[in-house]
């Protein structure tokens, strides 16, 4: 078989894939391959409803287990095709709680030709914290996995895995126990969830939601609200604005409206479910928000088989790092620019926390990234790559000074209809900070053409009180001109000081 010549791909890593035999879903996810934070190369699910009605017979459902098999079929070859050179394969509650469950992994073993690891309930809820503290920077809270037959509960903080627990309440299963009841659902819940005392210990802090059904409430959130991002994860939403949404789900059910359409269909029926779980969860603990997750078991897992050094690696700058040497012209100057940056906002006496410092660096490494589009649609492209891309350890206020500061950079300074509705969602410190280095990037570029060497040579020194000079060395005077001048003092009015060039080194 010919390979591609294709060089859009990571050196040095081959294709992976990860199966996952969910009670509610049948998943595969092809990645780059194992890495910090590795990149989705092909990824398809299929409902199958494997434990729909487990909680009354204790076996699996006969339809869901010949739509399963026929998706393992297809996945091995799928698998097969993308060239994964591992398969890892993982089932959760429906197959180790039901009673022909057994049976149902060995046919599957034959038919994809690897062994299926079934997770014990503490084996899912911590590859569920992994896959959170893989995702999140620093990530402090509670950690829920609400699958189709089972809720994982698991305690994290500086990257440690608490204490956690499994509760028999997946949203499948919660709705087959309640009959279709919402009232009995919340019964069953609060009963159960009543035995999670690590969620006391959650009071003020974060819960971290991840599954399937708690994305979709998510997905119909933003879409209620009409949020112009549609990136569930690091979506945050505060409690006292999270307990009426959560009701007004359960009473209004799956019902018709605008909002819906973010949902898929086959998950609109267990929305109320989703949402009577999340709201007992609220209840008991009293986080200060909940802040949703698209990483999960998958990722979790592919997380602890990585080298102790590659666990430590910010997958934010990992990201964006690798964005920049497959798509910068020059990745190294993109490294240049976040050092460059670091010691102006010294200079100019702006003060940094170190998640700020993070996310400056990482719109440095993702400067040039659109570069090979057309000059008039450069900064649109660096907005929508940026601000849609599949980043983790950052927020979504982090997503907007990272997309708007590359927009600056190619469109000006002023905002328009294309960054003003991502500007909201960014703090005002960030937009000041988005603009603030967007000028910068733009006096770095009409010195360097986005090209290593030069942009260390230039240092910003102050001198006296309201003066600030940008130096550099004699041979660099032939890059002055008018341009670069206009460009010094847009950077002059926004930190409030005057600015010139000095040629003298």
């Amino acid at each position: 078989m010919v390979e591609s010549e294709a060089q859009g791909r990571l050196p040095g890593i081959a294709p992976i894939s990860v199966v996952d035999i969910g009670s509610n879903s049948v998943r595969l996810v092809i990645y780059e391959g194992l890495s910090r934070m590795p990149s989705v190369l092909f990824n398809e699910k299929v409902l199958c409803g494997l434990g729909r009605g487990i909680a009354t017979t204790g076996m699996l459902d006969d339809e869901g287990i010949t739509r399963a098999l026929a998706a393992l079929r297809r996945f091995r070859t799928l698998s097969i095709q993308a060239r994964a050179t591992r398969m890892h394969v993982l089932a959760t509650a429906a197959a180790r709680e039901a009673a022909n469950g057994p049976d149902f992994v060995a046919e599957a073993e034959a038919i994809l030709g690897h062994e299926i690891r079934v997770l014990s309930g503490a084996e899912e809820a911590r590859f569920s914290a992994l896959g959170i503290i893989s995702g999140f920077y620093d990530p402090d809270g509670i950690v829920g996995d609400l699958g189709g037959g089972s809720l994982e509960l698991v305690d994290v903080k500086h990257g440690e895995v608490g204490e956690g627990i499994t509760l028999p309440i997946g949203g499948l299963r919660l709705s087959d126990l309640a009959g279709n009841s919402l009232g009995r659902a919340r019964k069953i819940a609060r009963t159960n969830i009543a035995m999670a005392g690590l969620l006391e210990r959650g009071r003020g802090r974060t819960f971290y939601a991840v599954g399937g059904t708690w994305r979709n409430l998510a997905k119909l959130h933003m879409e209620s609200i009409s949020y112009p991002l549609h990136m569930t994860q690091g979506y945050d939403i505060p409690l006292e604005t999270a307990k009426p949404f959560l009701e007004k789900v359960q009473l209004n059910g799956s019902s018709k409206n605008k909002a819906m359409r973010a949902v898929s269909r086959n998950r609109r029926s267990l929305l109320p479910y989703g949402a009577v779980a999340m709201s007992e969860i609220l209840r008991a603990m009293r986080p200060e928000k909940i802040s949703f997750s698209a990483l999960g078991v998958r990722e979790g897992y592919l997380y602890s088989l990585l080298e102790q050094g590659d666990k430590t690696r910010d997958p934010l700058l990992t990201a964006a790092d690798e964005l920049a040497i497959l798509r910068a012209r020059s990745p190294e100057h993109s490294r240049e620019l976040a050092d460059w940056t670091e010691a102006a906002f010294r200079t100019f006496g702006i003060e940094e926390t170190e998640e700020d410092r993070r996310y400056r660096r990482a719109a440095c490494l993702l400067a040039d990234i659109s570069w090979r589009a057309h000059p008039d649609y450069r900064g649109s492209q660096a907005l929508n790559l940026i601000s849609n891309g599949t980043f983790a350890g950052i927020t979504h206020a982090g997503r907007a000074y990272l997309a708007l500061a590359n927009y600056y950079r190619f469109e000006g300074l002023r905002g328009d209809w294309l960054s003003e509705s991502l500007a909201e969602i960014a703090t005002p410190r960030y937009q000041k900070f988005a603009k603030l280095l967007g000028a910068l990037l733009r006096v770095s570029y009409l010195f360097s053409a986005s090209m290593p060497g030069i942009t260390p040579l230039l240092k910003f020194v102050p001198e006296g009180d309201d003066t600030i000079v940008l130096k550099g060395p004699r041979r660099l005077s032939d890059f002055a001109g008018e341009r670069l001048e206009v460009r010094l003092q847009q950077l002059a009015r926004l930190i409030g000081k005057s600015m010139c060039f000095s040629f003298d080194g």
